[in-house]
């Protein structure tokens, strides 16, 4: 009697928690980081300055409003976090046996889930499946599936319970990692389509958690037609307005990875909305959602009301951050102030768009020495950036090589060089019919600033040869190759060893898809080798062991014709750079 009794009571308890009352209506705050790229301490250890712009700055605001809506609140990061400063090159590859400052950072903070990104990936297996292991959160992308078991390597969905409401997070990262990085970095990984992966959890998650909030947290950008893709390409890299167009359930979709500011409200198959933002990146700005729930007894479900916002960070860095995290800014702080070696002069990068210059002739000395290659290509990895005459410090090796790319020797023959060679100018120089056009491909934005129409880092100039660039003549035709630099000839069908970074040596930018015209397959048939170590690393070595530099100019290439030439560097230069006369 005594036992059917005690299943009554249990049978009671258990109903009764089904038919629990629905709150008539909550409140849940959402706060989102992403691209932080390892901003971390309102300190920039790159060029030695206090900065507004951080993780301690925006922890203000997330301190705030926790304290203001206990149990309400859902803080989510966009991945990215791995690459960028020295903070967390530092902790990646340098000290490997003290626990990583992001997974301290993120775990301090409290954040609920974190999607993967690229530049997470590129830091490599050790330094991103540790982070995974430091973190108390979920590590998500459920397109990245484990090829040895079939199922998702990072965690694909987690469940968030706030006030009784259940909010379900889907995370993705953008599927064009294989283009960019070598396949070490990802092994036994494949990475799959982000709107049909979608549709398939979307179901899975549906049925299963039956959420009151549908979140995607995908590390993609908006713009489906960047790299000459389009809304039909298989695998698009920046498919997250793909996703919110496509696929019916997300109430939001937070992007990432193209570090723009975006708010925009998108309407789905059915005909719902759904709110699609991204935050830009490096700690400068987060996304603030305000999610009224208003609960429907005819129904049995919550009506929402969506209310999102992009903040610029402009509170004051916390203190309790700042203290907490005090030992490692003391740690990093030293590191980058360590003497590598001596600059005879200065460097500036902005010359790279215009002809030979010291900056990018010390790149290409380097990746030349370093591989024994006949050419190198190589591109500013900064807009715009200047190493001092002087001391040369370990924080100075951000601004000569911003990503922890591999250094590949890849083979050529001659007239692939010219390709590649003509599709970077094609992206570059304009078509000048006379002295009075712009040399460069630029365009004017809203508000009345220059920019390059293609992205600075994928103009890639050469070394090692000797060429001109006839700007008079059309794209494909403008490049003339006279020879190699140290006076050999150059043969259209003679085969040589080319040094690329590892993002360019797997496509990226599609110079050797696009320009010279090979398979995915047939470029990693073209591989010889590749450093273990990133090219940074390289150059600091190379730094250290001469102890001075002189910086050179190659004097290798050049614009004609010179008038043409010119008339618009002068023009351009003070357009993009904004130099007076």
């Amino acid at each position: 009697m005594r036992y059917l009794l005690l299943i009554f009571s249990v049978l009671i308890i258990s109903l009764s928690g089904c038919n629990k009352q629905k709150q008539s209506h909550v409140n849940i705050k959402i706060i989102q980081t992403t691209d932080v790229h390892g901003t971390i301490f309102p300190y920039d250890f790159i060029n030695n300055k206090e900065t507004t712009n951080s993780l301690a700055n925006i922890y203000t605001f997330v301190k705030q409003i926790c304290n203001q809506n206990p149990g309400r609140v859902v803080l989510l990061d966009n991945g990215d976090f791995l690459q960028g400063q020295p903070t967390v090159y530092y902790y990646n590859f340098e000290d490997t046996v003290s626990p990583h400052i992001a997974a301290e950072v993120l775990n301090f903070m409290k954040y609920d889930a974190a999607t993967v990104g690229n530049h997470d990936i590129e830091t490599g297996h050790a330094v991103y499946d540790r982070f995974r292991r430091e973190i108390n959160m979920p590590y998500m992308a459920a397109n990245v599936i484990n090829t040895k078991t079939g199922k998702p390597y990072f965690t694909p969905y987690t469940v968030i319970e706030r006030q009784g409401i259940k909010i379900a997070v889907l995370g993705l990262t953008t599927p064009g990692i294989p283009n960019w990085l070598p396949e070490n970095i990802w092994s036994n990984m494949k990475f799959t389509d982000m709107v049909e992966t979608a549709k398939k959890w979307v179901k899975i998650i549906k049925e299963k958690e039956n959420p009151d909030l549908l979140i995607g947290m995908f590390h993609a950008g908006i713009d489906y037609t960047y790299n000459n893709e389009n809304k039909n390409t298989y695998l698009n890299e920046n498919a997250s307005k793909l996703v919110a167009e496509q696929v019916s359930g997300f109430d939001i979709i937070l992007a990432g990875h193209d570090h723009k500011k975006y708010l925009e409200k998108i309407i789905n198959p059915v005909g719902d909305t759904v709110i699609l933002c991204d935050p830009r990146s490096h700690s400068k700005a987060f996304t603030f959602i305000d999610v009224d729930f208003y609960f429907d007894k005819n129904t049995g479900e919550y009506n929402k009301k969506i209310d999102a916002k992009i903040i610029s960070t402009s509170t004051l860095p916390d203190e309790e951050f700042m203290s907490k995290f005090s030992n490692q800014y003391d740690v990093i702080k030293k590191y980058v102030s360590r003497q590598i070696g001596e600059f005879t002069k200065s460097m500036d990068s902005k010359y790279a768009y215009f002809e030979s210059c010291s900056f990018m002739s010390f790149i290409h000395n380097v990746q030349l020495d370093a591989t024994k290659a006949d050419v190198s290509f190589a591109s500013p990895l900064s807009f715009h950036t200047k190493i001092n005459k002087g001391a040369v410090y370990v924080s100075d090796l951000s601004k000569l090589y911003k990503y922890e790319n591999l250094l590949y020797t890849i083979s050529l023959s001659g007239k692939e060089i010219d390709k590649y060679l003509e599709y970077s100018v094609s992206m570059w120089f304009n078509t000048m019919k006379n002295e009075n056009d712009h040399l460069l491909k630029i365009k004017k934005k809203n508000n009345g600033k220059y920019i390059l129409e293609n992205k600075y880092f994928n103009l890639s100039s050469a070394g090692g040869i000797d060429y001109i660039i006839d700007v008079t003549k059309s794209d494909g035709y403008k490049v003339k190759i006279l020879g190699f630099a140290n006076g050999n000839r150059f043969y259209a069908d003679s085969i040589y060893s080319v040094a690329v970074n590892s993002y360019r040596g797997n496509g990226g930018g599609g110079h050797l898809t696009e320009g010279v015209g090979l398979s995915r397959d047939e470029i990693k048939n073209r591989l010889i080798n590749t450093t273990e170590y990133d090219i940074r690393f390289l150059i600091m070595k190379w730094i250290e062991s001469k102890g001075t530099i002189n910086p050179v100019n190659n004097n290798n290439w050049r614009v004609i014709p010179e008038d043409y030439f010119e008339q618009g560097k002068q023009k351009d230069m003070r357009l993009l750079f904004e130099i007076k006369e």
